[in-house]
């Protein structure tokens, strides 16, 4: 069996009891960045044999891994952090076990975009996940369509092009557009900013950004929602 296992954000405490018993017993452990990984096994004193399994080798050993789970062995993976296949590699290996007759499992647990969604203050009821955004080709395709998205986006940014992206986001979607970004979650310096794409881009611009980065952004059926109330208000 595959074994897709989440591991934490940030706050190594935050495993699950069943993720770290089945770290202990299974026969192999496939980790994004084996030194990352080495940290929260060593951690928790988990000492299994360890591959790495990233996007520049997947699609090379994809199937030697299936013809190992076909023959019994019973493989866990890991990505650096959160829940893999999120944004992480995963997909490639968990079809070709679906294709295969390899059963999968995914334990429940960290993911980052999940906190900063609840704690945005933003409509929960319906959202919809984007992750990354095309770095060129593709990007102006798909902003100009998410400019019309009824639903609460949710993107992950590096903190390089954080302001950038707020800024880009801004022209596309409205100046006054609400939005919450979340960064280190869960660890010691974590942070939340809510309020218009560019209030937040201007806030990021002169204090500076570090760690990793969620946006939420309002859907434009939030836009019209507020303009309404305001309406009401008057």
């Amino acid at each position: 069996m595959l074994h897709i296992i989440p591991t934490p954000i940030g706050n190594l405490a935050d495993i699950t009891y069943r993720a770290v018993s089945l770290l202990q017993t299974v026969d192999l452990i496939l980790a994004e960045d084996t030194r990352t990984s080495s940290v929260l096994l060593n951690h928790y004193q988990i000492r299994k044999p360890l591959s790495p399994y990233h996007q520049h080798n997947e699609h090379k050993i994809t199937a030697h891994l299936v013809s190992q789970l076909s023959a019994g062995m019973q493989i866990a993976l890991l990505t650096d952090a959160g829940t893999p296949g999120i944004s992480d590699p995963a997909f490639l290996l968990v079809r070709a076990c679906v294709e295969a007759g390899v059963p999968v499992e995914c334990l429940p647990g960290p993911t980052a975009f999940v906190p900063a969604l609840v704690n945005s203050g933003l409509p929960l009821d319906r959202f919809c996940f984007e992750g990354f955004l095309p770095l060129k080709k593709g990007r102006h395709t798909l902003l100009t369509c998410l400019s019309t998205e009824e639903r609460t986006m949710v993107f992950y940014e590096s903190p390089m092009r954080l302001v950038k992206t707020l800024e880009q986001m801004a022209g596309y979607f409205g100046a006054e557009r609400p939005c919450s970004v979340s960064r280190e979650l869960t660890k010691k310096f974590e942070e939340t900013r809510r309020g218009t794409l560019v209030e937040v881009a201007a806030y990021f611009r002169e204090k500076g950004v570090k760690g990793e980065i969620v946006i939420v952004v309002g859907g434009a059926a939030a836009v019209r929602a507020r303009g309404k109330k305001t309406d009401e208000d008057e």
